[in-house]
């Protein structure tokens, strides 16, 4: 089985930082592309930021030069550095990633977090 497990989350006020962090762990034979979802309330989900293995990034054009994404392929882990928060931020941050499972090599398959909360506010 495969499990990812999100943390870092929290209320942060304008202008402050967060860092998230995602460790993927289970039957896991290779992870591609790892990174971060979001959906703030009334709002469709859409993508934050991804990092394949091979350590190449895209960032939507809403957080660029203030979200950060990198991983560690030792830990499984991906994170997300938050800089300069806006309320426009808040949102539920989702861990994804495209794993390819140890025991059955054939599967390969997103996997999600169960999520964390950002709440930017004053």
């Amino acid at each position: 089985q495969v499990q990812l497990v999100e943390s870092g989350g929290g209320l942060v006020q304008p202008g402050g930082s967060l860092r998230l962090s995602c460790a993927a762990s289970g039957s896991i034979l290779s992870i591609n592309d790892m990174g971060w979802y979001r959906q703030a309330p009334g709002k469709q989900r859409e993508s934050v930021a991804m990092v394949t293995s091979g350590g190449s990034t895209n960032v939507a054009e809403s957080v660029k030069g203030r979200f950060t994404v990198s991983r560690d392929n030792a830990k499984n882990t991906v994170y997300l550095q938050m800089n300069s928060l806006k309320p426009e931020d808040t949102a539920v941050y989702y861990c994804k990633a495209l794993i390819t499972d140890a025991t059955m090599p054939l599967l390969t398959r997103q996997w999600w977090g169960q999520g964390t909360q950002v709440t930017v506010s004053s």
